[in-house]
């Protein structure tokens, strides 16, 4: 897959092809299914796929701190993108005078003049332009002005209920994190830097990896997860997985105010990862954060945490 940080990169000689424009934070069910129908079209046209998306998210930009949290890193999503057979990403860096662009200038100058669009797909609910101003009706207006086709692929939905970005950060707040994986298609996953946190971990028998994800990183609710523990290379390729116990939460037991996301692999004690970059996936939530009487009554339920994320996460 190539991979263009703005549309200047594209090599001189470049065709005709089948684009997709979204932010698609998290490339989740619904992103998969509008990617697999651009594949289909470019494939029905024999031309290439290009994923049109954005960095920094717009929202950022046009409305600061309304930034929603981040359902994965720009990286994260240039991998999964990838996976799913794409021939180019295209990354517009998102600024306030890209953000003024009307709906008929950003068509021309991105996807007509620069990619070349035969065809376009899109979500139903897509907009585009200056103050969202475009819908999908109005870019089949413009594909008529410029010669190109649009697609716009219904939402997807489940039990009548629509699967969106939104909706995903919903029930990751709230928890419910095997019901995210659900409608992302895979566990829902956090990476960060492993940093030093107070060691008590280590102290009572169960030594953890504290990570420090990026700001605005969409995190579950407070509780205890079973889930895994994952090495990351430099270029965020997995190397080594472990299954893990994971907290969330601020560790009320200690009085602490910091809110951490750490990580226990089960049965290995002699792992040194301070200073590298992990992820943790989200497998199942075990419980709720509570307050225990006794550093005795903690371990009591850590032992117990850990034999039901060893059985839920070997089931199978």
């Amino acid at each position: 897959m190539q991979r263009w940080l703005s549309p200047a990169e594209m090599p001189g000689d470049w065709g005709a092809s089948v684009v997709t424009v979204g932010e698609f934070d998290g490339v989740h069910r619904g992103h998969q299914r509008i990617v697999a129908v651009a594949r289909q079209a470019a494939a029905d046209l024999g031309l290439p796929v290009v994923v049109v998306t954005f960095d920094p998210h717009p929202d950022e930009v046009v409305r600061p701190g309304s930034h929603p949290p981040l359902l994965c890193t720009a990286r994260r999503r240039l991998q999964l993108l990838a996976g799913l057979g794409v021939d180019v990403v295209c990354v517009i860096p998102f600024t306030l005078e890209f953000s003024r662009l009307g709906p008929d200038e950003f068509v021309r100058t991105v996807l007509v003049d620069q990619l070349h669009a035969a065809r376009v797909v899109v979500g139903e609910n897509f907009r585009f332009g200056h103050k969202a101003a475009g819908d999908v009706p109005l870019l089949a207006e413009l594909g008529d002005k410029y010669e190109f086709a649009v697609t716009g692929v219904p939402l997807l939905t489940e039990d009548g209920v629509t699967i969106s970005s939104t909706g995903i950060r919903t029930l990751l707040a709230d928890g419910a994190v095997a019901a995210a994986a659900e409608q992302l298609g895979r566990p829902h996953r956090v990476e960060g830097v492993v940093v030093r946190g107070f060691q008590r971990g280590r102290s009572l028998g169960f030594p953890t990896a504290n990570l420090e994800p990026p700001a605005q990183t969409a995190i579950p609710a407070d509780g205890i997860y079973a889930g895994w523990l994952v090495s990351l290379d430099a270029g965020g390729t997995e190397t080594q997985v472990w299954p893990a116990a994971l907290s969330v939460g601020t560790n009320p037991t200690f009085g602490d105010q910091d809110r951490t996301v750490e990580a226990h692999a089960l049965d290995r004690d002699d792992l040194d990862l301070y200073g590298t970059h992990m992820a943790v996936d989200f497998v199942t939530r075990l419980r709720a954060t509570v307050r225990f009487d006794s550093v005795e009554a903690l371990v009591r339920q850590m032992h117990i945490d850990i034999s039901d994320a060893r059985r839920l996460l070997t089931a199978g």
